[in-house]
Protein backbone atom coordinates (compact mmCIF):
# COMPACT_ATOMS: atom_id res chain seq x y z
CA UNK A 1 0.00 0.00 0.00
CA UNK A 2 1.38 3.29 -1.07
CA UNK A 3 1.98 6.08 1.41
CA UNK A 4 -0.55 7.85 0.85
CA UNK A 5 -3.53 5.82 0.82
CA UNK A 6 -1.99 4.35 3.93
CA UNK A 7 -2.43 8.18 5.72
CA UNK A 8 -5.93 8.01 4.15
CA UNK A 9 -6.58 5.03 5.46
CA UNK A 10 -4.94 5.92 9.09
CA UNK A 11 -7.33 9.45 9.41
CA UNK A 12 -9.98 7.93 8.20
CA UNK A 13 -10.04 5.11 11.54
CA UNK A 14 -8.98 7.78 13.51
CA UNK A 15 -12.28 9.94 12.42
CA UNK A 16 -14.24 6.98 13.41
CA UNK A 17 -13.42 6.16 16.62
CA UNK A 18 -13.28 9.95 17.73
CA UNK A 19 -16.73 10.22 16.37
CA UNK A 20 -17.69 6.68 18.27
CA UNK A 21 -16.25 8.27 21.56
CA UNK A 22 -17.97 11.18 21.17
CA UNK A 23 -21.23 9.09 20.25
CA UNK A 24 -21.31 7.21 23.20
CA UNK A 25 -20.64 10.19 25.93
CA UNK A 26 -23.10 12.05 24.17
CA UNK A 27 -25.28 8.51 25.08
CA UNK A 28 -24.37 8.00 28.90
CA UNK A 29 -23.94 12.01 30.03
CA UNK A 30 -20.84 13.31 31.59
CA UNK A 31 -19.71 10.43 33.94
CA UNK A 32 -19.16 13.05 36.83
CA UNK A 33 -22.87 14.13 36.83
CA UNK A 34 -23.75 11.39 39.42
CA UNK A 35 -27.06 11.93 41.30
CA UNK A 36 -26.29 13.70 44.15
CA UNK A 37 -24.00 15.98 42.60
CA UNK A 38 -27.46 16.47 40.43
CA UNK A 39 -29.39 16.91 43.47
CA UNK A 40 -26.90 19.53 44.80
CA UNK A 41 -26.88 21.49 41.47
CA UNK A 42 -30.54 21.50 41.63
CA UNK A 43 -30.64 22.52 45.61
CA UNK A 44 -28.29 25.65 44.54
CA UNK A 45 -31.02 27.03 42.06
CA UNK A 46 -28.52 25.67 39.09
CA UNK A 47 -25.90 28.58 39.45
CA UNK A 48 -22.95 26.13 38.59
CA UNK A 49 -19.25 27.17 39.69
CA UNK A 50 -19.04 31.28 40.38
CA UNK A 51 -15.81 30.74 39.13
CA UNK A 52 -16.13 28.57 36.13
CA UNK A 53 -16.65 31.64 33.45
CA UNK A 54 -19.13 30.22 32.10
CA UNK A 55 -22.92 31.22 31.09
CA UNK A 56 -25.04 30.24 34.04
CA UNK A 57 -28.29 27.98 34.36
CA UNK A 58 -31.38 29.46 34.29
CA UNK A 59 -32.13 29.79 38.34
CA UNK A 60 -34.58 27.65 39.77
CA UNK A 61 -36.55 27.69 43.25
CA UNK A 62 -34.81 27.44 46.23
CA UNK A 63 -35.23 24.19 47.74
CA UNK A 64 -35.87 22.47 50.98
CA UNK A 65 -32.63 21.48 52.46
CA UNK A 66 -31.17 18.28 53.49
CA UNK A 67 -31.87 17.05 49.67
CA UNK A 68 -27.76 17.09 49.02
CA UNK A 69 -24.38 16.11 51.17
CA UNK A 70 -22.98 19.86 49.50
CA UNK A 71 -24.78 23.07 49.48
CA UNK A 72 -23.08 26.96 49.77
CA UNK A 73 -19.66 25.73 49.66
CA UNK A 74 -20.01 23.26 52.96
CA UNK A 75 -20.36 19.37 52.40
CA UNK A 76 -21.19 16.45 54.84
CA UNK A 77 -18.18 14.24 54.94
CA UNK A 78 -19.76 11.19 56.87
CA UNK A 79 -16.37 8.97 58.28
CA UNK A 80 -18.51 5.72 57.83
CA UNK A 81 -22.18 5.35 56.41
CA UNK A 82 -22.84 1.98 57.82
CA UNK A 83 -23.86 1.04 61.39
CA UNK A 84 -24.92 -2.42 62.80
CA UNK A 85 -28.41 -1.97 63.90
CA UNK A 86 -29.86 -3.13 67.52
CA UNK A 87 -26.24 -1.76 68.99
CA UNK A 88 -24.90 2.05 69.86
CA UNK A 89 -22.55 2.68 67.54
CA UNK A 90 -20.33 6.40 67.51
CA UNK A 91 -21.48 7.95 64.28
CA UNK A 92 -19.02 10.60 62.94
CA UNK A 93 -18.80 13.29 60.55
CA UNK A 94 -17.02 16.50 59.37
CA UNK A 95 -18.29 19.91 57.37
CA UNK A 96 -15.58 20.68 55.34
CA UNK A 97 -16.01 24.63 53.78
CA UNK A 98 -15.37 26.19 50.20
CA UNK A 99 -11.62 25.50 50.33
CA UNK A 100 -11.69 22.39 51.15
CA UNK A 101 -10.64 22.26 55.13
CA UNK A 102 -12.71 20.92 57.85
CA UNK A 103 -15.56 23.67 59.46
CA UNK A 104 -14.19 24.52 63.27
CA UNK A 105 -16.41 27.47 63.54
CA UNK A 106 -20.41 27.51 64.48
CA UNK A 107 -22.73 29.46 65.72
CA UNK A 108 -24.79 28.05 68.70
CA UNK A 109 -28.48 28.16 67.35
CA UNK A 110 -31.23 26.74 69.76
CA UNK A 111 -28.57 26.03 72.59
CA UNK A 112 -26.41 24.21 70.24
CA UNK A 113 -23.84 24.24 67.64
CA UNK A 114 -25.10 20.93 65.85
CA UNK A 115 -28.30 19.87 65.64
CA UNK A 116 -27.88 16.13 63.58
CA UNK A 117 -31.70 14.96 62.67
CA UNK A 118 -31.61 11.10 61.71
CA UNK A 119 -35.04 9.09 60.33
CA UNK A 120 -35.39 5.94 57.93
CA UNK A 121 -36.02 6.48 54.76
CA UNK A 122 -40.11 5.46 55.78
CA UNK A 123 -39.99 8.77 58.10
CA UNK A 124 -39.83 6.34 61.42
CA UNK A 125 -37.35 6.02 64.13
CA UNK A 126 -36.94 9.34 64.18
CA UNK A 127 -33.78 10.68 66.53
CA UNK A 128 -32.84 14.54 67.47
CA UNK A 129 -29.38 14.67 68.66
CA UNK A 130 -26.76 16.44 69.10
CA UNK A 131 -22.89 15.22 68.25
CA UNK A 132 -19.81 16.71 69.81
CA UNK A 133 -16.70 18.56 68.05
CA UNK A 134 -13.71 17.36 68.52
CA UNK A 135 -10.39 19.97 68.03
CA UNK A 136 -9.98 18.51 64.27
CA UNK A 137 -13.73 19.31 62.79
CA UNK A 138 -14.66 16.46 63.36
CA UNK A 139 -18.43 15.70 64.79
CA UNK A 140 -19.11 12.22 66.66
CA UNK A 141 -22.16 11.10 68.56
CA UNK A 142 -23.33 7.45 69.74
CA UNK A 143 -26.32 6.70 67.36
CA UNK A 144 -28.67 3.32 67.60
CA UNK A 145 -30.46 2.63 64.63
CA UNK A 146 -32.76 0.49 65.69
CA UNK A 147 -33.61 -1.55 62.46
CA UNK A 148 -32.54 -2.64 58.98
CA UNK A 149 -33.00 -0.39 56.23
CA UNK A 150 -31.63 3.04 54.56
CA UNK A 151 -31.86 6.52 56.76
CA UNK A 152 -30.97 10.04 56.33
CA UNK A 153 -28.97 11.56 58.30
CA UNK A 154 -29.24 15.87 58.53
CA UNK A 155 -26.69 18.21 60.03
CA UNK A 156 -28.58 21.13 60.81
CA UNK A 157 -25.91 24.15 61.89
CA UNK A 158 -24.57 27.74 60.74
CA UNK A 159 -21.34 27.98 60.32
CA UNK A 160 -19.67 31.14 62.61
CA UNK A 161 -20.90 34.37 60.79
CA UNK A 162 -22.68 32.59 57.79
CA UNK A 163 -26.08 31.37 57.32
CA UNK A 164 -27.48 28.16 58.49
CA UNK A 165 -26.88 25.25 56.10
CA UNK A 166 -28.92 21.81 56.47
CA UNK A 167 -27.35 18.78 54.57
CA UNK A 168 -27.98 15.32 54.41
CA UNK A 169 -26.18 12.13 53.72
CA UNK A 170 -27.58 8.54 54.05
CA UNK A 171 -26.81 5.60 56.26
CA UNK A 172 -27.10 2.08 56.29
CA UNK A 173 -28.27 -0.63 58.46
CA UNK A 174 -27.01 -4.25 57.36
CA UNK A 175 -31.05 -6.58 57.53
CA UNK A 176 -34.44 -7.41 56.66
CA UNK A 177 -36.44 -3.96 55.72
CA UNK A 178 -39.32 -3.79 57.09
CA UNK A 179 -41.32 -0.29 56.09
CA UNK A 180 -43.70 0.90 59.04
CA UNK A 181 -46.77 2.74 56.98
CA UNK A 182 -47.58 5.83 58.42
CA UNK A 183 -51.21 7.10 58.73
CA UNK A 184 -53.07 10.73 58.56
CA UNK A 185 -53.18 11.82 62.44
CA UNK A 186 -52.82 15.21 63.99
CA UNK A 187 -53.16 13.91 67.40
CA UNK A 188 -50.17 12.00 68.95
CA UNK A 189 -50.17 9.87 72.42
CA UNK A 190 -47.03 9.26 74.12
CA UNK A 191 -45.83 8.36 77.39
CA UNK A 192 -48.95 9.01 78.46
CA UNK A 193 -49.11 12.64 76.84
CA UNK A 194 -51.60 13.63 74.36
CA UNK A 195 -50.60 16.60 72.21
CA UNK A 196 -52.82 17.90 69.12
CA UNK A 197 -52.30 19.56 66.13
CA UNK A 198 -54.43 22.61 64.85
CA UNK A 199 -53.63 24.59 61.70
CA UNK A 200 -53.74 23.42 58.16
CA UNK A 201 -49.76 23.62 56.07
CA UNK A 202 -50.74 25.41 52.87
CA UNK A 203 -47.91 24.92 50.04
CA UNK A 204 -46.08 28.15 49.73
CA UNK A 205 -47.10 30.45 52.03
CA UNK A 206 -46.08 30.60 55.95
CA UNK A 207 -48.81 28.62 57.79
CA UNK A 208 -49.38 29.04 61.62
CA UNK A 209 -49.52 25.39 63.39
CA UNK A 210 -50.13 25.09 66.81
CA UNK A 211 -49.74 21.97 69.20
CA UNK A 212 -51.47 21.48 72.31
CA UNK A 213 -50.25 18.96 75.25
CA UNK A 214 -52.48 17.60 77.98
CA UNK A 215 -51.79 14.46 80.48
CA UNK A 216 -54.58 12.51 81.90
CA UNK A 217 -56.91 14.87 80.75
CA UNK A 218 -55.40 17.82 82.10
CA UNK A 219 -53.54 20.82 80.21
CA UNK A 220 -49.77 20.98 80.52
CA UNK A 221 -49.08 24.61 81.65
CA UNK A 222 -45.71 24.09 82.91
CA UNK A 223 -43.26 22.91 79.41
CA UNK A 224 -39.86 23.26 80.14
CA UNK A 225 -37.77 24.96 77.72
CA UNK A 226 -35.97 22.67 75.03
CA UNK A 227 -33.49 24.21 73.07
CA UNK A 228 -34.76 27.66 73.71
CA UNK A 229 -37.81 27.21 72.94
CA UNK A 230 -40.81 25.28 74.30
CA UNK A 231 -40.66 22.91 71.72
CA UNK A 232 -38.56 21.92 68.47
CA UNK A 233 -40.68 21.22 65.67
CA UNK A 234 -39.15 19.28 62.75
CA UNK A 235 -41.00 18.40 59.24
CA UNK A 236 -39.58 16.05 56.49
CA UNK A 237 -41.93 15.98 53.14
CA UNK A 238 -42.68 12.28 52.16
CA UNK A 239 -41.27 10.51 49.61
CA UNK A 240 -37.75 12.61 49.59
CA UNK A 241 -37.31 13.59 53.15
CA UNK A 242 -36.51 17.25 52.24
CA UNK A 243 -35.97 19.15 55.35
CA UNK A 244 -37.72 22.07 56.55
CA UNK A 245 -37.17 24.58 58.89
CA UNK A 246 -40.15 25.59 61.73
CA UNK A 247 -39.79 28.29 63.55
CA UNK A 248 -41.26 28.44 67.41
CA UNK A 249 -43.26 32.02 68.23
CA UNK A 250 -42.43 33.46 71.34
CA UNK A 251 -39.26 32.53 73.41
CA UNK A 252 -39.33 31.23 76.64
CA UNK A 253 -39.06 33.78 79.85
CA UNK A 254 -39.29 37.05 78.17
CA UNK A 255 -42.55 37.44 79.74
CA UNK A 256 -45.28 36.77 77.40
CA UNK A 257 -44.78 33.50 76.05
CA UNK A 258 -46.78 30.80 78.15
CA UNK A 259 -44.88 27.40 79.11
CA UNK A 260 -48.27 25.22 77.74
CA UNK A 261 -50.37 24.17 76.77
CA UNK A 262 -50.19 25.47 73.47
CA UNK A 263 -46.98 25.96 71.51
CA UNK A 264 -47.28 28.00 68.55
CA UNK A 265 -44.62 27.18 65.00
CA UNK A 266 -44.39 28.69 61.89
CA UNK A 267 -44.00 26.06 59.00
CA UNK A 268 -43.59 26.59 54.88
CA UNK A 269 -43.78 23.80 52.82
CA UNK A 270 -42.89 24.06 49.48
CA UNK A 271 -45.44 21.68 47.53
CA UNK A 272 -48.59 19.96 48.23
CA UNK A 273 -48.29 16.24 49.40
CA UNK A 274 -48.04 15.19 53.33
CA UNK A 275 -45.58 15.70 55.24
CA UNK A 276 -44.27 14.29 58.55
CA UNK A 277 -44.42 16.56 61.72
CA UNK A 278 -42.11 15.54 64.78
CA UNK A 279 -42.50 17.86 68.12
CA UNK A 280 -39.67 17.41 71.13
CA UNK A 281 -40.90 19.27 74.25
CA UNK A 282 -39.72 18.66 77.68
CA UNK A 283 -41.61 18.28 80.64
CA UNK A 284 -40.59 16.91 84.42
CA UNK A 285 -36.93 16.61 83.15
CA UNK A 286 -38.29 14.39 80.50
CA UNK A 287 -37.51 15.18 76.35
CA UNK A 288 -40.31 13.25 74.57
CA UNK A 289 -41.15 12.99 70.98
CA UNK A 290 -44.90 13.46 69.29
CA UNK A 291 -44.88 12.49 65.71
CA UNK A 292 -47.66 13.97 62.93
CA UNK A 293 -48.78 12.82 59.49
CA UNK A 294 -50.21 15.69 57.89
CA UNK A 295 -51.61 16.17 54.79
CA UNK A 296 -51.90 19.20 52.25
CA UNK A 297 -54.02 20.52 49.70
CA UNK A 298 -57.06 18.30 48.21
CA UNK A 299 -56.12 15.34 51.05
CA UNK A 300 -56.56 17.16 54.05
CA UNK A 301 -57.79 15.62 56.74
CA UNK A 302 -61.12 15.50 57.92
CA UNK A 303 -62.24 17.97 60.08
CA UNK A 304 -62.48 14.93 63.68
CA UNK A 305 -58.55 15.24 62.97
CA UNK A 306 -57.82 11.62 62.91
CA UNK A 307 -57.67 10.84 59.52
CA UNK A 308 -60.45 8.31 59.81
Amino acid sequence: MSTPVKLAAYVAVLALLVGGGWAVGSAVGPVSQAPEAAAQVAESGGHGDAHSGGESAPAAPDLPGGLASSRDGYTMVPVVSTLAPGAAETFAFRITGPDGAPVTAFDVEHDKRMHLIVVRRDASAFQHVHPEMAADGTWSVPLTLPAGGSYRAFADFAPTGGQGVTLGVDLAAPGAFEPVASHPSRVAEVDGYRVELTGDLVPGQASPVTLTMSRDGQPVTDLEPYLAAYGHLVALRDGDLAYLHVHPEGTPGNGRTPAGPSVEFVAEVPSAGTYRLFLDFQHAGVVRTAEFTVPTGADQLGTDGHGH
